[in-house]
């Protein structure tokens, strides 16, 4: 007997899948972000994860990486969706079993995430009942009568109908997700509470920044970054939306004074100013994956010496709404080098992105040790009695940022005019400073850069090499910086796990 063509019951297997995920973005509208089973999956994947995938994939994809993933999630879905139209039969709703499966899935990975409860899986579960619903349909539609005793299907008046109903169901889960999607974030986004926050003027601001940190005559990147190009590197899958009234701040541990902070109580501490240079751990020799912002916030040594810290405690395990954690040495929160809960970025609220309302900002520690965006918990504990999220995968407890350079002029394969030219990059050693830069041309020897004026220990340096071009051909420009303690760069190759990359920067360029 003739059975249904393949690809009908591979499209039913689909689009019964994408009303499962479009009933469940519908239904979620009144949950909160960790309610979304399709996030919540994407974020159990990550977490189980090597982390030396993670690490490659940070290196590929950069800020792409979440975008590429909710890709190959949904490509997965769709994918088993198929499979399971083709194994469903009136009889035998196998299909419809994977799609309860994949429910369960779901429910279970929604309970895995911080904070989650029963009711959060209540859209997980309306998805896959209406999944199930809606593959048994179009099974009922799509089943040649043969399989009852009847005529075989395929080619007969009805054949067009069928394929209606199935596009149809399968329009209906796309729209209905879409939709979900994006009332969802209407209704939760924070962008008006954003707006409505209007950054309080720092007690103790940062020094001006002079002109001269910036050299002339070359292309380099401005001292301080733009918000809008702040490099971004998180675990969130779904940017956090934290309301200033919603958010506190807990404090507790290895404390005489367990303490939990509104935004409101902040104001008994002062407000100040400092421009800081940020770095990931992930940034590779002569990677983009750092900046320099004027962050506003409260000092954390404040902060801790109001819940008094025991002598004991040597770690600070900062903790995200999303549940990220990061482990940061309490010495480098209270040794004056002004590691803020920042609340302000380039005076203005932070981004969302970035934090919004509060995140951790620390001088002179790798982001992944650190820079705790969303910040809700501070754990004041020991090394030896917790690990962070990054810290159970393999990666060094404590990461004080390496002293590295880079070249921003010439890029890679860059034609160079004969005759006079300016190359030019940044280098940075945060927490100790850079003392000079110095740059090598082909074999001609180490020669002294001019760096621009050193603003602080906290940030980068930009600096430039006026050149003459006089040889056609190819050439190689190297870079090295030495930090403020007289430590020049060290020249050995190291890749970004687990503590950092190292090396000197080469870029190759042709005179023409």
């Amino acid at each position: 007997m003739a059975a249904a063509p393949s690809n009908e019951r591979m499209i039913a297997g689909v689009a019964a899948a994408s009303v499962s995920l479009g009933v469940a973005e519908l239904v979620g509208i009144p949950f909160d972000a960790r309610a979304n089973a399709r996030t919540a999956v994407s974020a159990v994947v990550v977490d189980l994860t090597p982390g030396p995938i993670k690490e490659w994939a940070i290196q590929t994809l950069g800020s792409l990486d979440k975008p590429f993933l909710a890709v190959v999630v949904v490509v997965v879905i769709a994918t088993i969706a198929a499979v399971a139209g083709t194994l469903e039969t009136r009889r035998r709703p196998l299909g419809s079993a994977v799609i309860a499966a994949a429910g369960v899935l779901g429910c279970l990975a929604v309970l895995s995430r911080p904070g989650a409860t029963a009711l959060d899986t209540i859209p997980t579960l309306a998805g896959a009942a209406c999944g199930v619903a809606a593959l048994r349909v179009l099974t009922r539609r799509l089943r040649p009568a043969a399989e009852d005793g009847g005529a075989a299907d395929g080619a007969g008046p009805d054949a067009g109908r069928r394929r209606l109903l199935g596009y149809g169901l399968l329009g209906f889960g796309v729209i209905s997700g879409v939709a979900g999607a994006v009332i969802t974030r209407l209704v939760h986004s924070v962008a008006a509470d954003r707006t409505t926050f209007a950054l309080p003027r720092p007690r103790i601001p940062a020094p001006p920044i002079p002109a001269d940190v910036q050299p002339s005559g070359v292309a380099l990147p401005k001292f301080v970054t733009p918000s809008a190009n702040f490099y971004r590197v998180d675990t969130a899958l779904v940017v956090p939306q934290l309301s200033r009234g919603d958010w506190r701040l807990r404090i507790h541990g290895m404390v005489d004074h367990e303490a939990t902070y509104s935004f409101g109580d902040l104001a008994r501490f002062d407000l100040v100013e400092t421009v800081t240079t940020l770095t990931c751990v992930s940034n590779p020799v002569g990677g983009n994956l750092i900046s320099t912002g004027v962050w506003t916030g409260y000092r954390l040594a404040d902060l801790l010496a109001a819940a008094g810290v025991h002598a004991d405690a040597d770690m600070v395990l900062s903790t995200s709404i999303d549940g990220f954690t990061a482990g940061t040495p309490v010495r480098a929160l209270t040794d004056g080098r002004d590691a803020l809960l920042a609340v302000g970025l380039n005076d203005q609220p932070l981004p969302i992105e970035h934090g919004y309302p509060a995140r951790l900002v620390v001088p002179g520690l790798y982001g992944y040790v650190s820079a705790t965006k969303w910040v809700v918990e501070l754990e004041l504990t020991r090394f030896d009695r917790a690990k962070a999220y990054w810290t159970r995968q393999g990666w060094a407890p404590r990461a004080p940022v390496k002293t590295e350079s880079r070249i921003d002029v010439p890029k890679s394969g860059q034609r160079v005019p004969m005759g006079p030219v300016v190359f030019g990059g940044v280098a940075w050693a945060q927490n100790r400073g850079v003392r000079a830069v110095e740059v090598l041309i082909d074999d001609g020897g180490w020669q002294p850069a001019l760096p621009g004026a050193s603003y602080s220990h906290d940030t980068w340096r930009l600096w430039s090499f006026p050149w003459q071009a006089k040889s056609p051909g190819r050439h190689t420009i190297t870079v090295r910086a030495t930090d403020d303690t007289g430590a020049v760069q060290t020249a050995d190759q190291v890749g970004t796990v687990p503590d950092g990359a190292t090396g000197w920067h080469t870029v190759d360029f042709t005179v023409a």
